[in-house]
């Protein structure tokens, strides 16, 4: 562990300066630039707060914290797996050139992800204000979804960057399963119906959508901790992610230089 932990302090310039690079090549040829984090999901907060309100009669004034905290958190995921997916083949020319610890490129890949993810949470705060829905002492509590799903990213993340090498359909597979992942991520509608129907191990099963409910919980002033299930599974789970991505990492990076 000393010798990660040295070889970290050792590379943390680079990490620096890859997280900024992530930052800088996202919106290298937009017009808007960081101006597009906060634009583009309040712009799909509106159409999806229209839709489902028109069709379905959603008439709680609050609906669009709803689904924009879900439409936030999910985004996060699901950009930070795909770019980490790719991170180790997209850097192919540097892995091949110097030495550097090869676990930087997807954990630079998730944490410039995170970054602007922290920076799009603005447009959560001024909406919830406007809807009337104020924080209180327990929205402090809303760090420890972050923190959770941030893990859970990572460890999906380097367990994708591995395989992607090796098995380049990976990608494509991924982008079928994020849409089955967001489907039963709850962003859109109410849960209430799949727990009646007593199908709710759908979402039981998924901790995106348990780090979803619980960032809900504190973002409308409620104990996240009424039910410890939603707590403890997201977290157990990504820890034994995190576990089994590096682990799996650290087994097969010596072999990438033969697959990139």
């Amino acid at each position: 562990m000393t010798k990660y932990i040295e070889s970290f302090k050792k590379y943390r310039f680079l990490l620096r300066e890859l997280v900024k690079k992530g930052i800088k090549l996202k919106y290298r040829r937009s017009y808007l630039g960081i101006i597009w984090t906060l634009l583009e999901p309040l712009l799909t907060m509106m159409v999806l707060t229209l839709v489902f309100s028109t069709f379905y009669g959603r008439k709680d004034r609050a609906f669009p914290v709803y689904v924009l905290t879900g439409r936030l958190l999910y985004s996060f995921f699901s950009n930070g797996t795909k770019v980490a997916m790719k991170s180790i083949r997209s850097h192919a020319g540097m892995i091949k050139k110097v030495y550097v610890p090869k676990y930087i490129y997807p954990l630079s890949s998730v944490m410039y992800n995170f970054i602007i993810f922290l920076i799009s949470l603005i447009v959560l705060v001024g909406v919830s204000i406007v809807l009337g829905v104020y924080p209180n002492w327990w929205t402090l509590t809303a760090v420890i979804p972050l923190i959770i799903l941030f893990m859970f990213t990572l460890g999906v993340g380097m367990i994708l960057s591995t395989v992607s090498v090796f098995f380049r359909d990976a990608e494509y597979l991924w982008d079928v399963a994020l849409m089955l992942i967001m489907y039963t991520c709850a962003i859109f509608y109410d849960t209430e119906r799949l727990f009646k129907n007593g199908v709710d191990w759908i979402l039981r099963i998924n901790p995106v959508y348990s780090v979803i409910k619980i960032f809900r919980d504190a973002v409308y002033g409620s104990s996240m901790f009424t039910d410890p299930y939603w707590v403890i599974m997201p977290l157990c789970a990504s820890l034994v992610t995190l576990v089994i991505g590096f682990g799996l990492f650290k087994w097969k990076q010596d072999n990438f230089i033969l697959h990139i």
